[in-house]
């Protein structure tokens, strides 16, 4: 039996964490961003709270935006994500993914032209300091190149 500092009994308390159940079972906390990118600048929306979903919209104010959106979990600057295809591409008006992956952060990038985008995300009541980092084969590296 546990017990606390002062010898009484301590049952299990239900605390809220990375690998918590009750923390993706409940409704998130709504977050909502956008903008239009062009092809030198990528975004990197840091969440407030670890998202256990995120939905992203290609959207552009005259739907004749010439890119194409992409969606990673990594920078393009220094990793392989571009050269692993570790993305994903939208390259309609409207076109739209749902991410069911807890994370802190994501980011959105356009190829060939400018590409606008809507995001939402539910937040959990994780803090972001507990949530680990996105890496490895399939985030930032490719199978074979000692990364």
């Amino acid at each position: 039996m546990a017990t606390d500092s002062n010898g009484n009994l301590v049952f299990g308390r239900y605390n809220v964490g990375i690998n918590s159940v009750g923390s993706y079972q409940v409704s998130g906390w709504p977050y909502m961003t956008g903008t239009t990118l062009n092809d030198t600048i990528e975004a990197k929306i840091e969440f407030p709270m670890v998202a256990k979903s995120v939905t992203i919209m290609a959207s552009g104010s005259d739907e004749t935006l010439a890119g194409v959106l992409r969606v990673h979990y990594a920078t393009t600057h220094s990793t392989n994500v571009v050269v692993g295809k570790h993305y994903f591409s939208m390259h309609t008006h409207g076109d739209a993914v749902t991410i069911n992956s807890k994370c802190k952060e994501i980011y959105l990038s356009a190829a060939g032209g400018a590409a606008g985008f809507q995001l939402f995300a539910e937040m959990t009541n994780i803090p972001t300091a507990s949530m680990y980092e996105l890496t490895g084969v399939g985030v930032t590296s490719i199978a074979g190149d000692g990364e």
